[in-house]
């Protein structure tokens, strides 16, 4: 009787913890804590591992620099030093947890996205040893990939133990996620926006608040730990007049095509160094690591995360040649240490790359525009930012966590409009991001449904419903009411005089400007027509149905891709007919151009 009312008891306790509301936020302060031990843990390993394979703390504050207990190799320790740590973290990983190659976050995207929140608890230990062994032996690469990924799988074997049902599992990751960002850069609220736009990419109120207690709870962990300073210490600066506003935008643009140019650069190596490979993979660390070694030889600045090569950038140390030469061999010695299937992030990247971008940039201007141009720091900070906004798409982020890793605010407008540009040059270059293009390249789209899925992989075309008779634009509102009532329809599509396509004119548009009819109110269906997002007929359901849940009315129009008219209509009821009607129906005809 006594084991039964235990066992009742740990039932109650894990149901209550399960579902309710409070329970929810014992679980994000717990896993805020996990992700704050393990931050510690994570930076720990790294010193560890950079003593032992540099003699050094940080061998990039001290490059060219001999290891003091192999001084007769001088520098050519570094050609070594890659290879050993290879020979370390390759078997680690091959044989342990896979998934632990590379940047980390893509996977912790798909997994919140398509698989439940599920992330296996063994990679936040393969994930930690394999990353700290990488940047201590000189892989040029971040820790933010490997802390996200480390505390969401705490957050993830958290919500396990509890039996959590996914909506939660999933919110764990992300608390995960926020709470190893939060302590490894003591920046709290660049974890919490972190986890909601890239790896949520949703918010809700319940999200902010379970990431918000799990950053607060690993933040205050981190700062016991490391001390409550910024992450990157920097000069103040300032805009002295309105017209450095345009170069920050000039800058935003072109930190933007380097974001997205570094992304391409990243796939292009990692798919040479696919191409290349003909061995075990558990060796390939270890064969590429001498490729990397010799980088490293030629610039020892690349060695590690590099924020002393950061800072110096900063301070105007470095004339614009070399600024130039350290941005692309930053390219060039992350990519390589992603190829050569090394674990580590891309965000501490991003941040030199652009820190060099806007140092170099900086200095051209002070010499064109001596008096007017300001300090270069400035730019090299907007810089940071932009380039990561580039990449990445994330412009929340971007403005917080440069806010929190330098303390500067002086220059909050400046950093806010040159991310914004990079943001929209990124979307305008690439669709995807540094983040989705290793998905997509593995034929993932998170948007769209996940392999396998029963539902939501059929195109629009076999689930459409046959297009309605549109609506002319010059209708006048009283008839399109009429029309609209009897169709059966909360919209209608519109073709203007020429018969083509304008767009939809909803059932809820007209009534409204009917009750009002002011001077000067629409007067025919033309004038109240929106153009919802297109759908196409090849294009999956899982994916339409993010345009179908914010369209008004009961449906929209499907198009065609080549001449733009609408050929059928795709409404909500048709979308969940395809729950009991896997098979493909045949298309409706398409209505006359």
């Amino acid at each position: 009787m006594v084991g039964i009312r235990a066992g009742g008891s740990r039932g109650t306790t894990s149901a209550w913890v399960r579902s309710a509301p409070w329970g929810l936020m014992l679980l994000a302060v717990l896993t805020g804590a996990g992700a704050g031990l393990g931050s510690i843990v994570f930076r720990w390993c790294i010193e560890q591992f950079t003593r032992l394979f540099s003699g050094h703390e940080d061998y990039a504050a001290d490059p060219g620099s001999a290891h003091p207990h192999l001084s007769w190799l001088g520098p050519f320790f570094v050609v070594l030093a890659p290879v050993v740590g290879g020979l370390l973290y390759g078997p680690l990983v091959q044989r342990f947890a896979k998934e632990a190659r590379g940047h980390g976050v893509p996977e912790v995207m798909l997994a919140v996205a398509q698989r439940g929140g599920r992330i296996s608890p063994k990679v936040a230990v393969v994930k930690t040893l394999a990353s700290a062994l990488t940047i201590g032996s000189g892989g040029s690469v971040g820790r933010e990939g490997p802390i996200v990924q480390v505390g969401s799988a705490l957050g993830a074997t958290m919500g396990r133990l509890v039996r959590a049902d996914e909506g939660r599992l999933r919110l764990l990751v992300a608390c995960g996620a926020a709470g190893g960002i939060a302590a490894t850069f003591n920046a709290p609220l660049a974890g919490v926006f972190f986890a909601m736009e890239l790896i949520l990419m949703t918010f809700s109120a319940e999200a902010f608040g379970a990431a918000v207690l799990s950053s607060v709870t690993a933040s205050v962990i981190g700062r016991a730990a490391f001390g409550d300073v910024a992450f990157l210490e920097l000069p103040a600066f300032h805009v002295d007049h309105l017209g450095q506003y345009g170069l920050f935008a000039v800058l935003g643009v072109v930190a933007g095509a380097v974001g997205v140019g570094f992304s391409r650069i990243l796939y292009a190596i990692e798919d040479a160094c696919d191409w290349l490979w003909r061995g075990p993979e558990w060796l390939r660390p270890a064969a590429g690591g001498l490729v990397l070694g010799l980088l490293l030889l030629a610039l020892p600045q690349m060695y590690g995360v590099g924020y002393p090569v950061l800072e110096n950038a900063t301070e105007g140390e470095y004339a614009v040649g070399f600024l130039l030469l350290l941005l692309v061999g930053k390219i060039l010695a992350t990519s390589v240490t992603i190829g050569i299937g090394g674990s580590g992030g891309v965000f501490a990247p991003s941040l030199f790359m652009g820190a060099m971008l806007g140092a170099a940039y900086g200095a051209v201007l002070h010499q064109l525009l001596p008096n007017s141009a300001g300090a270069v720091g400035a730019y090299a900070l907007v810089g940071m930012g932009a380039v990561f906004a580039g990449a990445s798409r994330a412009p929340i982020t971007a403005v917080v966590i440069l806010f929190e890793l330098t303390g500067e605010y002086s220059i909050i407008l400046s950093m806010m409009l040159a991310i914004a540009l990079a943001t929209a040059t990124g979307r305008l270059l690439s669709r995807d991001t540094v983040y989705t293009l290793k998905l997509r390249r593995r034929g993932i789209d998170l948007e769209g449904p996940a392999q396998g899925a029963p539902l939501g992989g059929q195109p629009v075309g076999s689930v459409m419903e046959a297009l309605p008779e549109p609506l002319c634009a010059s209708t006048p509102l009283t008839e399109a009411a009429d029309v609209l009532s009897l169709s059966g329809h909360g919209a209608l599509p519109v073709l203007d005089t020429a018969g083509r396509y304008a767009g939809v004119v909803t059932t809820r548009a007209v009534a409204e400007a009917l009750s009002e009819q002011p001077d000067g109110a629409p007067a025919t269906a033309g004038d109240l027509v929106h153009r919802p997002p297109v759908v196409e007929p090849d294009e999956p359901l899982a994916t339409a149905l993010h345009s179908l849940a914010d369209s008004v009315g009961s449906g929209m129009p499907v198009l065609d891709p080549e001449r733009g008219v609408p050929v059928g209509w795709l409404s909500h009821r048709s979308a969940l007919r395809a729950l009991h009607a896997p098979a493909a129906a045949p298309a409706p005809e398409s209505v006359p151009a």
